[in-house]
């Protein structure tokens, strides 16, 4: 007899939007234009992550069953820079990685999703006070990946504050578009913004189209990255990165609580 240890998952808010989003048919072709006017093919199959409800999966990109070939030779690095300790942590988990050409070479698209105004988060990475000397040690080496990528982006012209202080999850983004450039691997990351979900009103204020998106994304990150970082190409070396801020409306509202 089943039991309710069997019943499905339900998904809501932005992950739902990216699940019905990749299996709709229209993806590859929707995601080409949302890159717009960034040079962009995306090869046949098309490799990305997650492929739908019947593999939500979201992307680690140091982990080996992250299928996309172009991090094959850099998985490690993207570890050792990331942690000090393995066991037991965790690199950041991506909404949407997908492989893609980039002015011709292989390269990396990947999409942080938002549906609300609460998943803007602004709060910097906790520390219990209780941690292992391990968790301690891996929380330093996340400082520091973050402030190297923010001086190497201050280096080659573009200034951020990003830190673990403030905005944890957009500085870590944007210091992973960073750091996979230094690895010779050009990379768009996407801000993605769902519109029109009312369906999860009671978790916070959705979206409720492009402008509404736009103005909480530039309110939320105007202090840590300025807008003149933001749709342009920046060259680091001979490899280019871009941040794009993006909108598209759900396919279908999330279902209640």
């Amino acid at each position: 007899m089943s039991g309710a240890c069997d019943a499905p998952r339900v998904y809501r808010g932005s992950r739902k939007h990216i699940l019905d989003w990749v299996e709709s048919p229209s993806f590859v072709e929707d995601l080409l234009e949302m890159t717009l006017p960034v040079p962009i093919s995306i090869p046949t199959p098309a490799a990305f992550m997650p492929r739908g409800y019947a593999s939500p999966h979201e992307a680690r990109l140091d982990q080996a069953d992250t299928n996309l070939p172009v991090l094959r030779d850099v998985r490690d690095e993207l570890r050792d820079w990331w942690l000090a300790h393995k066991v037991g942590a965790n690199t950041p988990n991506w909404d949407l990685a997908a492989e893609c050409e980039i002015e011709g070479e292989s390269g990396l698209l990947l999409i942080e999703a938002k549906a609300n105004w609460p998943e803007l988060q602004v709060d910097g990475k906790p520390l219990n006070p209780n941690a292992s000397t391990k968790s301690r040690e891996n929380h330093d080496r996340i400082r520091t990946a973050v402030s190297t990528a923010r001086d190497g982006l201050e280096q080659a012209g573009f200034r951020t504050a990003i830190s673990i202080d403030s905005h944890y999850q957009l500085a870590n983004r944007i210091a992973f578009m960073w750091k996979l450039a230094t690895l010779c691997i050009p990379t768009v990351l996407i801000y993605l913004g769902f519109t029109g979900d009312d369906g999860i009103s009671d978790a916070g204020k959705p979206f409720a189209d492009a402008d509404d998106w736009n103005r909480a994304f530039y309110e939320y990150a105007r202090d840590v990255v300025p807008a003149d970082v933001l749709e342009r190409r920046l060259d680091f070396g001979k490899v280019p990165a871009w941040i794009l801020v993006r909108s598209r409306p759900v396919l279908r509202r999330s279902p209640p609580p």
